[in-house]
Order: C-alpha cells, then sequence, then structure tokens
C-alpha cells in the first residue's frame, strides 16, 4: 500500500556531500548543511545526485548516509536519496534500505555508462518504482549519462506507477518540458534543473512547472527558494522573471565548473562544511578562487546567512 506521498514543490536543493580533511564523509557536517537548508526556506533536499558524488562513493558509504540523514531529516525537511546504481538488483536494494530508514523517498537515474535502449529504461525505472511504496522522483539527465528518458516514457511511468511524483529535468530542450506536462496533464510535479546553459527556470515555471531541483541553493538557499515558486499569478510571472537576471550571477558561478567543483568551493569559502571533490575531480584554489569570492561579496551572502566570524 502506497503511503502519503510527499510531491516537490519550490527549491529542492541538490546537496553537496561534505567531506572531512580525511577525505571522509563528514556526517556532522551534512547535519549541519541540512540545518542550514531547513532555516533558509528550502523546500526539500536530493542527497547522493550527481551534485553529491554519488559515483564516488562506496556502496557502504550511501547506506551510511542514508541511516543517518533519514532519520535527521525527519520532521525537519523532507529529503530524496539518489539510489540508482549499475544493476537493477542493487538499486533495487538501496532503494528498499531507504525506505527502511524511512526516507520520504528516492531518485532515479538511468544507471550511466550501460547505454540502454529505451524499453529497458522504461523496465529499470519501472521495477524500481514498484519494489518500494515510497515516493519515485525520475532524474533526466542524458549529459552525464548518455541516454534521454523519452516523454513517452515517463509518462508510460506516470500512468502506471503510482508512487512516481516528480520529474527533475536537465536537458536542453524545452520541448521535453511541454510534452512531459501536457502527456501527464500537469499532474507530475516537474522541476528543472538550475544550469544557466540551460536556462529552463522560465519555460518551466511558464509552463505550470513546480519549481527547481537546484544547485546553487547550497549556497544561496532563500534567492533560489524565492526564484523557485511556481507562478500563479502575474505578479508572480514579473517576480519570477525580475530574480531570475538578479540572481543568474549566482547561478553562472555555481556552474563556472564541472558540477559539484564550483558549487563545493563556494559552500566551503562561506564557511560551511565541504571539503573538496573527490579525485579525479579537482578542487579550486588559488586565483581561480577570486571569481567565486567576489560573487559571495557581490550579494553578501556570508552577511546574510550569519557566517561573518567576528574575532
Amino acid at each position: 500500500m502506497v503511503r502519503d506521498l510527499i510531491r516537490p514543490e519550490g527549491s529542492w536543493v541538490a546537496l553537496i556531500t561534505p567531506f572531512d580533511t580525511k577525505g571522509r564523509v563528514d556526517m556532522e557536517g551534512f547535519k549541519r548543511l541540512v540545518d542550514f537548508q531547513a532555516h533558509h526556506k528550502t523546500g526539500g533536499l536530493l542527497l547522493m545526485g550527481s551534485t553529491g558524488e554519488p559515483t564516488s562513493l562506496s556502496h557502504g558509504e550511501r547506506r551510511e548516509i542514508i541511516s543517518e540523514m533519514a532519520p535527521y531529516c525527519r520532521g525537519k525537511i523532507p529529503v530524496f536519496f539518489g539510489v540508482a546504481c549499475g544493476s537493477t538488483e542493487a538499486t533495487i536494494e538501496l532503494a528498499q534500505f531507504a525506505e527502511e530508514k524511512g526516507a520520504d523517498g528516492i531518485m532515479l537515474v538511468v544507471p550511466p555508462y550501460i547505454a540502454p535502449p529505451q524499453p529497458a529504461v522504461y523496465s529499470y525505472l519501472k521495477t524500481i518504482c514498484q519494489s518500494v511504496n515510497i515516493a519515485v522522483a525520475v532524474y533526466n539527465n542524458p549529459a552525464r549519462v548518455i541516454v534521454n528518458i523519452d516523454p513517452p516514457t515517463i509518462i508510460k511511468l506516470f500512468e502506471e506507477c503510482s508512487n512516481l511524483v516528480a520529474d527533475k529535468e536537465a536537458v536542453p530542450s524545452v520541448v521535453q518540458l511541454a510534452s512531459v506536462m501536457e502527456g501527464t496533464g500537469n499532474r507530475i510535479r516537474l522541476l528543472c534543473c538550475d544550469a544557466p546553459n540551460y536556462a529552463l527556470t522560465i519555460p518551466t515555471l511558464g509552463m505550470g512547472g513546480h519549481g527547481t531541483a537546484n544547485v546553487t541553493g547550497n549556497a544561496a538557499p532563500r534567492e533560489m527558494a524565492e526564484l523557485s515558486k511556481p507562478w500563479k499569478s502575474w505578479e508572480d510571472v514579473v517576480r519570477g522573471r525580475s530574480l531570475y537576471f538578479e540572481y543568474l550571477p549566482l547561478m553562472e558561478a555555481a556552474y563556472s565548473a564541472t558540477n559539484p567543483v564550483a558549487i563545493k568551493a563556494m559552500v566551503k569559502l562561506m564557511g560551511l562544511p565541504s571539503g573538496d571533490p573527490r579525485p579525479p575531480l579537482p578542487k579550486i584554489e588559488g586565483e581561480k578562487l577570486k571569481p567565486l569570492e567576489e560573487v559571495i561579496r557581490r550579494f553578501k551572502l556570508k552577511e546574510k546567512y550569519g557566517l561573518i566570524v567576528t574575532p
């Protein structure tokens, strides 16, 4: 029996995975980041999406993150965990583990590298959806996994899987958004990434989409919460359009290097738990940090979020 399902809306932040100075997962840092997001109007969290470096985490680390963070987030902020693995069997195991530990939902991408055909994508996603009773979001990111989740596949899954609640789109195609919206009768929660080179936020909200699953909110949660509100009036349209251009420099900074390289550097500069990306991803250092420092100063993020350390 499907229990009450979380249906994402507004700003869902794709949270970084913080590491300590020895490169281990920083669980206390994770908790601090969750509290930071919960206190600053973020609607929900996505853990171990592409921003969370899931392919650099061991299976044991992924289970540990779920074990620690699912109960910690309970009552504070909704949380979905990325559980996609290289095989259907392993994904089912991690999805069911997340459900057992009290996760609000799971997020699924096409398994990377293997490039399955569309019928296999459909079978994989449906099998995982039917293996749990919690909410499921699909994450369409062909730039990372090679294969697009075509709109007919999403629409068919939505019709057949009552716990499929959301579609996060990270694809430079407005027609993909429109096809999903039309095919599901605007009943699936449509979220887009905030990558400036895709520029999906205004088209998504303009078509009646429900918000963003964003990276920039790691450093600027209130700004992204404002920007990600669904448009329900003409005033929302005018305000949303203005906010997009106002906050565009923040989004450009967050995506100025391969995700999550730039955003981890920004979070670290703000004095929040971050650590460096796991190799082979590089860290940003030296002169290359200056543009990120400048945008943090420009928007007074440290001051706004009370992160200035007084001697």
